[in-house]
């Protein structure tokens, strides 16, 4: 076994950033050369975005990775102005919308306080997504800014922040507000929660086949095994072919096994009586999405008409190879188990349709590549629309048979 854990251990030296998909979200909203660019600037402490006396500089959203005190990882957004005009203002500010789907807090900044309807407007449709909030009065060192900081509290009341990205008054005013706010946020680190303790033996089980990355793990892996090292757990790692090997190298069974889900029903039935067996996409579908739901959801595939029609939707916006899960053997073990006529869809990365109802079901990957709030915008919109939601790997456990039998 010395040799699984040289390579296991070796991993975390090559993981010295925060995934993206792991990172607090803030988004910054206003209208045109409100100075939302200068805003994130100055809280980066970094020329991000570019910065222009032109209005609607900012196009697309700007993503930063940023480290914020009291708060950590973070990536911060700069959105385009939601008052942007014409054909193709109307795209931008459509964009600025979609952002609030993975946005875990957002920033309105105010320029113009005396008009201010359609910052209020935003505000609503933001608090209306149960998402929090911060207002903050820009250009708060330009002439006539006492009159502005009092109006703009007049609208939203006192604690809207007066900021300047020139003196960089109200920075440490927001970013403490930023940290009470993350502060607040659901705790969903452990993505292995109580499945495991200390010392204790875990199995991964990673098909190589031509669907892997070339080089390097995927990222529900690479962020399972981190996880089983924090918590001090003792990972081994082999393909699906060498797995009776490593079982046959140890002295006792293994406490859980973990599983890449396109092989469940291979693993399933080498799993020894007593050790716990699951799945990263099952794992990931309680990190990142409503682990109810989807057990729920997985029971319309008990009722699937046979031209029933069903959307698989992945996280991933990569090209497709000849093995891939989403694209070709879940299709693959739908249609053997509903026969040629059952419509399937697929959609990948940002492309989610905003009407669901033409579905009986729809099957989300596991989602390593989104935040969590990403994930139950969609759950939320299926519920919404009365349109059952599950997960890769309890769908793909329970086409197999083996649902019963999986640790969720």
């Amino acid at each position: 076994s010395l040799v699984f854990f040289i390579v296991i251990y070796s991993l975390p030296i090559f993981m010295t950033s925060v995934a993206r998909s792991n990172r607090y979200y803030i988004a910054i909203f206003g209208r045109r050369n409100a100075g939302k660019s200068s805003l994130v600037n100055c809280l980066a402490g970094q020329s991000v975005s570019i910065v222009s006396d032109v209005a609607g500089t900012t196009t697309d959203t700007v993503w930063k990775n940023i480290e914020l005190p009291g708060i950590g990882a973070a990536v911060i957004g700069d959105t385009a102005g939601f008052d942007d005009e014409g054909a193709l203002g109307a795209m931008r500010v459509d964009a600025a919308r979609r952002v609030l789907l993975r946005t875990d807090l957002a920033v309105i900044l105010l320029d113009d306080p005396d008009d201010a309807a359609l910052e209020k407007e935003w505000h609503k449709s933001i608090t209306a997504r149960h998402l929090p909030v911060i207002l903050a009065v820009s250009k708060c060192d330009s002439d006539g800014s006492e009159l502005r900081i009092k109006e703009g509290r007049a609208h939203f009341g006192d604690d809207v922040i007066p900021f300047s990205s020139v003196s960089g008054e109200g920075r440490e005013a927001l970013l403490e507000k930023i940290a009470q706010c993350s502060a607040q946020d659901e705790n969903l680190d452990d993505i292995t929660y109580t499945l495991v303790k200390k010392g204790d033996i875990v199995v991964l089980v990673m098909p190589q086949d031509s669907s892997a990355p070339k080089g390097r793990i995927i990222q529900p892996q690479v962020q399972t095994l981190r996880n089983l090292l924090d918590k001090h757990c003792m990972p081994l790692c082999c393909a699906p072919e060498e797995l009776p090997q490593l079982f046959a190298s140890l002295v006792a069974p293994p406490r859980l096994i973990i599983t890449d889900s396109q092989v469940f029903a291979q693993v399933e039935k080498l799993t020894p009586a007593g050790t716990h067996l699951t799945s990263f996409s099952v794992l990931m579908a309680r990190h990142k999405g409503d682990i109810e739901a989807f057990v729920e959801g997985v029971a319309a595939l008990r009722s699937m008409p046979a031209d029933g029609r069903i959307l698989i939707a992945e996280a991933c916006s990569h090209i497709p190879q000849n093995e891939d899960i989403g694209r070709v053997k879940l299709p693959r073990l739908l249609r053997n188990k509903f026969g040629d006529m059952v419509q399937i869809d697929i959609v990948s990365g940002n492309d989610f349709p905003e009407e669901l109802g033409g579905y009986d079901l729809v099957i989300h990957c596991g989602a390593c590549m989104f935040n969590r709030r990403m994930v139950m915008s969609r759950v939320r919109q299926a519920k919404a629309q009365g349109v059952p939601i599950t997960n890769y790997g309890i769908a793909i456990a329970a086409l197999n048979g083996i649902l019963e039998k999986v640790t969720i």
